[in-house]
């Protein structure tokens, strides 16, 4: 091991800005740092979010629940910038006192409801409008397992291996062979399971995808990382068919550009208030 070892102190100290591609935004505390109320749209129900994989599976439920004609669905999808410290306004902790995003609040509700975290928006839209849960106790618990299944794997991807292969300030040896053994060992779940699965829950597209897709979908395809040829990602074919028939899916096309900054202008729109601005409001028509 040639890293350099380090020796912790008795008691951790904060150093401002100590590298990492987010270094100016992150901070041991939680609260607020500056008022800034939330803008509240047109619909019931209000998003802030930004097209990260945590935001795409929310963007992509509400599209998914519009292309199945639930109406009472539709929404306004808010820009929170979180390289700007966004999630750090005195609104958005309203909604979220974690400071990440998505956050939600229904406003079809009396009084409005505030729902953070990614997977239980997942959840309450699942069971507010009746779609893509399962109603079969058997299946539903299959696809419970598989949405928490994701939620407790997705840090060791994106905090653990992505962090220290694509963001950290220098490159250990240790870290990276740590995460990327592990991420590979998820995959490998993932693989074998769809051997046997068309979807994660069974023969039906459910939550548990929208959860798992924009993490690990995005993996295999290097839209996260870069790391598709260092993961030998195209040994995991299960996964890659599994991935390539979501991403045909026109819900799942429009989702990935709602709150998305980067990227294609034409596959960009920074907000999203109807579905026109899908073909009227991307960037490459500014």
């Amino acid at each position: 091991m040639s890293d350099t070892t380090y020796t912790p102190p008795r008691v951790w100290k904060w150093e401002p800005g100590n590298g990492g591609k987010f270094a100016n935004i992150n901070r041991p505390v939680a609260g607020a740092t500056h008022e800034k109320p939330l803008p509240v749209g047109k619909h019931p129900l209000q998003l802030y979010s930004l097209a990260t994989p945590n935001g795409v599976k929310v963007t992509v439920m509400l599209e998914e629940l519009l292309e199945k004609g639930v109406t009472a669905a539709e929404y306004d999808a808010h820009l929170i910038q979180i390289g700007e410290g966004d999630q750090f306004g005195s609104g958005f902790v309203e909604v979220n006192p974690n400071s990440k995003i998505p956050a939600l609040m229904d406003h079809s509700v009396t009084p409005p409801q505030r729902v953070f975290e990614s997977g239980a928006i997942l959840l309450y839209l699942a069971e507010k409008y009746g779609e893509f849960l399962p109603t079969d106790p058997a299946k539903r618990t299959e696809c419970l397992s598989w949405l928490f299944w994701q939620m407790g794997s997705a840090p060791m991807l994106g905090g653990g291996f992505g962090h220290f292969y694509a963001y950290a300030p220098e490159k250990y040896q240790y870290p990276i062979d740590r995460y990327t053994m592990e991420v590979k060992r998820q995959l490998d779940v993932l693989d074998r399971h769809l051997a046997d699965n068309r979807f994660m829950a069974g023969d039906e597209y459910t939550i548990a995808d929208m959860a798992i897709h924009p993490w690990y979908g995005a993996l295999v395809k290097n839209r996260v990382y870069e790391a598709a040829e260092f993961l030998e990602a195209h040994t995991y074919t299960n996964v890659l068919r599994w991935t390539e028939e979501i991403d045909a899916r026109p819900a799942v096309q429009r989702g990935r550009m709602v709150n998305r900054t980067w990227g294609e202008p034409s596959e960009q729109l920074h907000e999203r208030h109807d579905a026109s601005d899908f073909t009227e409001k991307t960037e490459d028509k500014r």
